[in-house]
C-alpha cells in the first residue's frame, strides 16, 4: 500500500505489457475464463495482435495478484476463488467500505452528494418496478461515488479492485430479487449518516452492509453452488 504509485500505474495501462494485463484481468474478473482454465499464450498474443513476450510478462503480474498460477512445463491456469477467498474479500472490503465512508463524511462534495441522493431515489424507483438490471447498476454506481468521496486516489484503488473481484464472486451465487431494494435501503442510510455528518455512523453502516451483502450470498447459495462445481 504504501509503495502505490498513480503515475506508475498510468505508465504500466499504457504500454504495451499494460494494455495487455489489463485486457486479460479484465476478462478473468469478468468471467470470460472459468476457474482452472488454461490461459495458451499464442491464441491470446493473436487474439490481441501481439507477440508472446507482452502476453509472458502479463502472465507473470496476474500470477503476482493471485489470479492465475503459472505450473513449470505445463502453462498458466485461471486460479480458482474459494469459499474462504469469498469471505475474506467480504469481509477485508467491509473494513474498507467502513473508512472509505468516514472519509467521504469528511470530504463528499456538494455535487457527489446530489448524484448519490438522486442514484438512491432512481434505485428506489426501480427497486418498485422490479427492474433488477437498472437496480445492480445503480447498486456500482452507488459505491463508485462513495469511492470517489472518500478523496483518496489510494483507498479509492484498492476499493475498486475489491468490487471486481465481488463481481466475479457474484457469478457463482444465485441471485436474490430481495437482496437489490433492501441493498438500496442501506445505501440510504450510509447517505444519511453521511449528510448528517456522522462519521462514526456512516463507518458503522457501511461495515454491516458489506457483511450482510456476504451473508446474504451464503443464505441464497453460496456453499451449494461450490459443492456443484467441486462435483463437475
Amino acid at each position: 500500500m504504501a509503495n502505490y504509485d498513480v503515475k506508475q500505474e498510468v505508465t504500466d495501462k499504457y504500454s504495451l505489457r499494460g494494455r495487455v494485463f489489463h485486457k486479460l484481468r479484465e476478462d478473468i474478473l469478468s468471467g470470460k475464463y472459468e476457474d482452472y482454465e488454461e490461459l495458451r499464450e499464442v491464441a491470446i498474443g493473436e487474439e490481441l495482435g501481439v507477440s508472446r513476450t507482452p502476453v509472458r510478462e502479463a502472465f507473470r503480474q496476474l500470477e503476482l495478484e493471485g489470479l492465475i498460477q503459472i505450473i513449470p512445463n505445463k502453462g498458466a491456469y485461471v486460479t480458482g476463488i474459494t469459499e474462504k477467498d469469498v469471505k475474506d474479500i467480504y469481509m477485508i472490503r467491509s473494513l474498507l467500505e467502513g473508512l472509505c465512508a468516514r472519509w467521504a463524511t469528511e470530504h463528499i462534495t456538494k455535487e457527489q452528494m446530489e448524484e448519490m441522493e438522486e442514484n438512491v431515489y432512481l434505485a428506489s424507483f426501480h427497486a418498485q418496478k422490479g427492474h433488477l438490471d437498472q437496480l445492480a447498476e445503480l447498486d456500482n454506481r452507488f459505491h463508485d461515488i462513495l469511492y470517489e468521496a472518500c478523496d483518496s486516489k489510494i483507498l479509492e484503488h484498492q476499493l475498486k479492485d475489491f468490487h471486481q473481484y465481488v463481481l466475479r464472486v457474484r457469478k457463482k451465487t444465485l441471485a436474490n430479487v430481495n437482496r437489490g431494494p433492501k441493498s438500496n435501503e442501506e445505501h440510504a442510510q450510509i447517505m444519511e449518516a453521511i449528510k448528517a455528518g456522522d462519521a462514526d455512523k456512516a463507518e458503522r453502516l457501511a461495515n454491516r452492509h458489506m457483511i450482510n451483502a456476504y451473508e446474504n450470498m451464503v443464505k441464497n447459495g453460496l456453499h451449494e453452488a461450490y459443492q456443484k462445481e467441486n462435483k463437475e
